[in-house]
């Protein structure tokens, strides 16, 4: 037998022999999921023993370690549904491209983040999420943590947060680390990143690699090195939530897919999987629930809906329109679903209104359309919606406070397409609406362009004040020496006629 399958099978016996001899630490059991990819997954158990250089006791604390870990951190449990969404869409970290040996890159934006500006907590599972997410993509695979420092200074510069990443390599996520690439690390925070290398252990220290604009390429594949980073490609960062798949075994009623057919709405199909799901030609999208309730979280009155493409080929792009602009936020109002993918749209109810006094007549339009460029710019996306609005498909959602009794069908009605006189007034309120923001975006334009002009007027002014301060000290200077002139040559024949 081969020394690598037996170093797996004695790091296995031994975990679950401590397990029966030890019990979990506090007497509390790991996650099952944990203890199902010990009991049947060599590869993890490997990463652990490469890890600590097959070592199998040290790599059996490892495990042991993480396992505790896991359970105490939620890792399991972590999805883009309980984590603050707004910092996964803020940039600060995300994937993209890869380095020269293929593998992935962990991305930390420095310059958009600042010590202390979030929750820290809220961060640290965030960038876990990240972590999981990676391992299940790229099936356990390497990652390199690339920290992009460009235009960042010492107020960017976060110590704990640096410290959690390393600590996350370090201890819980066993031979995930390639290479720490840093770009464009400023001068004055040498003496910081000294410290981060006492945190590595000493076979880390040859993974950091320093570089410039210059040297990028010595390190990241050419294509993935962005126009931030000197270089082409003009990729701009978009939150896309993870292909979702669903396990029938464990649907609960409430979870089932809502289709849209006509003017109804039908909740007693499950969904095996998006890409083979039974549908009419219409249904080009999936929303979730049926019915937008809005509950108390804190202080804020919130309701979330789900966006399903179900489509296994095509991309699509969705945008969400309400009848109360300035009664609802809205985050994100536009985005991208790739194909199978699914994303979470949450919808606060501000402050100086009542969830009882509006929500009843509201209503939300949801539009989407297909999309073929998933890489295009924020302002290319109100550009695309701008020209092709009248083209899509619609579907008109109502909204209840989260208090009242929703098992009333008829109060469960998603409106969908032309029909009623109500329906009608609704089509015209959501008419006026878009054409209320294309007078926006064009005050927009009008101002920027009046912003232009009076930049372009003081500098002409400037300049003409400029060239009269010029001419007047020349012309002044001319007069003075031609005065001088004339009192010397009166001197100098007064001089001669003596």
């Amino acid at each position: 037998m081969d020394q690598k399958v037996q170093n797996i099978i004695e790091l296995r016996d031994k975990f679950f022999k401590k397990l029966d001899d030890e019990g979990p630490p506090n007497s509390r059991n790991f996650h099952s999921a944990d203890i199902d990819k010990i009991k049947s997954t060599d590869k993890w158990l490997q990463r652990f023993l490469e890890h600590n250089e097959f070592n199998v006791q040290e790599a059996l604390k490892m495990l042991w370690d993480t396992c505790e870990w896991r359970k105490n951190f939620g890792t399991n449990d972590i999805t883009e549904n309980n984590v603050r969404k707004e910092y996964l869409e803020a940039g600060i970290c995300f994937v993209f491209g890869k380095d020269k040996d293929g593998k992935r890159l962990f991305i930390i934006k420095s310059k958009l983040h600042t010590k202390n500006a979030r929750d820290f907590l809220e961060l640290q599972k965030c960038i876990v999420y990240w972590f999981e997410r990676l391992e299940r993509e790229g099936n356990g695979d390497q990652i390199s943590l690339f920290f992009d420092m460009v235009d960042a200074g010492m107020s960017n510069l976060d110590m704990d947060l640096t410290r959690f990443l390393i600590g996350l390599f370090k201890n819980y996520y066993p031979n995930f680390l390639n290479y720490i690439i840093i770009l464009e690390m400023p001068w004055a925070l040498n003496a910081a990143f000294s410290i981060i290398k006492s945190w590595l252990p000493p076979k880390a220290i040859p993974k950091i690699k320093f570089v410039k604009k210059s040297t990028l390429k010595d390190f990241i594949e050419p294509k993935s090195a962005l126009k931030c980073w000197g270089d082409k490609n003009d990729y701009t960062f978009l939150f896309v939530s993870e292909p979702q798949s669903i396990n029938l075994s464990n649907e609960k009623p409430e979870n089932r897919k809502v289709h849209f057919i006509g003017n109804s709405c039908s909740t007693d199909m499950p969904v095996t999987n998006f890409g083979d799901q039974t549908k009419t030609e219409d249904d080009i999208l999936i929303i979730e629930p049926n019915i937008l309730t809005f509950s108390k979280h804190g202080t804020e009155v919130i309701g979330t809906i789900s966006l399903t493409n179900p489509m296994s080929e095509q991309h699509l792009s969705y945008k969400i329109k309400t009848t109360s602009r300035d009664k609802f936020k809205v985050r994100p109002s536009t985005g991208i679903l790739l194909a199978t993918q699914k994303a979470t749209v949450t919808i606060t109810l501000q402050t100086s209104c009542s969830s009882q006094s509006v929500l009843g007549n509201d209503r939300f339009l949801i539009m989407c359309l297909p999309i073929e460029n998933t890489k295009i710019l924020a302002s290319e996306l109100i550009d695309f919606w701008k020209s092709n609005e009248s083209t899509a498909k619609q579907y008109r959602l109502i909204c209840r406070d989260g208090n009242e009794n929703l098992c009333d069908q008829k109060s469960n009605t998603l409106y969908y397409g032309n029909g009623s006189s109500s329906k009608t007034s609704i089509n015209l309120l959501f008419s006026r609406i878009s054409e209320i923001e294309e007078r926006h975006i064009s005050l927009q334009k009008d101002i920027t362009l009046l912003k232009y002009f009076l930049l372009i007027s003081i500098t002409a002014i400037l300049t003409l004040l400029f060239w009269i301060i010029i001419s007047f000290n020349t012309n002044f200077y001319n007069s003075i020496k031609e005065e001088t002139c004339t009192i010397d040559n009166k001197i100098l024949v007064k001089h001669d006629e003596i």
